[in-house]
């Protein structure tokens, strides 16, 4: 069975607080921090791509791991912000820390993908297809966010964290991945410049199509129920009650979407693992760091159950139900 057997992540050292913005767009710390729960997150300096962040993590759940990264048969990174539309991060991620028998690809599943990255990965341990995985989320969130857009440059942040994934019965123990989607709404939350269907020009620079664009309230609607109704589905099939969760991680979207989710669970905020006060909203890359996190604090204890719980654009959405 998939296990979890190296966790890491790393954060970039310069710190964007709710007073810097205020100072930026037309906002408060007190407006930020009622709707969102954010007070800080942290921003790349210049140069710094998202292999690099990507790297920080990965050695560190390689050394976790007590493993060499020549061990590694496959990197599978999580990722709206790639280095370059082509070739993937992985591959600039494989190289800079010398993996050099795996195999690498990018999924693009936005603040989902981690979780989606993670089923991959378990498909492929649990087939015997592979040994060793390092499965990676990793966000350079400041490079697409718009600094004059106060409804969405206080939300993001970068960061990245990492997991190394094998066959190891006295790990953590995954248990069972779900994924949804629903493309009808993939207007909601998106970035309609740079790809195929408006491609990179004067007109869509002037128009600022290459920064994230997003329906707040009905993004918010659509991420309660939905990852509400995916957790209770994904306890049930396996045997267990709700109440059985010892620890919820979710995606660090918003306070509110959290706190409102743990209370349709009818399960105390003591039992979700929240850092987005922290960080922001870091897409991918909020889960894996929440676990390292989580571990560090001594949040997760052997014989746990925990799940892990993520919802974007798309819309997607997943859930990893995981035994510590």
């Amino acid at each position: 069975m998939a296990s979890i057997t190296g966790i890491g992540s790393y954060l970039p050292g310069k710190i964007l607080t709710n007073h810097d913005l205020e100072k930026m767009v037309d906002t408060t710390d007190e407006w930020i921090l009622q709707r969102t729960g954010i007070r800080e997150r942290r921003i790349v300096e210049n140069g710094v791509s998202t292999s690099d962040l990507a790297t920080h993590a990965s050695l560190k759940a390689i050394e976790d791991a007590g493993i060499s990264a020549e061990e590694i048969d496959m990197i599978i990174t999580s990722t709206i912000t790639p280095d370059y539309l082509f070739p993937s991060s992985s591959c600039c991620l494989q190289k800079q820390i010398g993996a050099t028998r795996a195999c690498a690809f990018d999924i693009s599943a936005a603040c989902s993908g981690f979780v989606y990255a993670l089923s991959i990965g378990q498909s492929f341990i649990n087939s015997g297809a592979a040994k060793t995985i390092l499965v990676v989320g990793s966000e350079c969130l400041s490079k697409i966010t718009d600094y004059t857009d106060r409804s969405t440059c206080i939300l993001f942040g970068d960061g990245a964290g990492a997991v190394v994934i094998q066959n190891d019965k006295e790990k953590h123990q995954i248990l069972d991945t779900n994924l949804a989607s629903d493309g009808t709404y993939a207007d909601v939350l998106i970035i309609p410049g740079g790809g195929s269907r408006h491609s990179a020009s004067m007109e869509s620079v002037q128009k600022r199509l290459h920064y994230i664009q997003f329906k707040g309230k009905e993004l918010f609607k659509l991420a309660i129920n939905n990852i509400t109704n995916l957790v209770i589905e994904t306890t049930r099939k396996n045997g267990f009650d709700v109440q059985d969760i010892d620890l919820i991680i979710p995606h660090q979207s918003n306070l509110r979407i959290i706190e409102a989710t743990m209370e349709k669970l009818k399960l105390p905020m003591e039992k979700a693992f929240v850092n987005i006060d922290k960080y922001g909203n870091t897409s991918s890359a909020s889960v894996p760091i929440a676990i390292d996190e989580a571990q560090q604090e001594g949040r997760l204890k052997k014989g746990d159950l925990v799940m892990l719980v993520a919802f974007g654009g798309g819309l997607t959405w997943g859930s990893s139900l995981i035994k510590w």
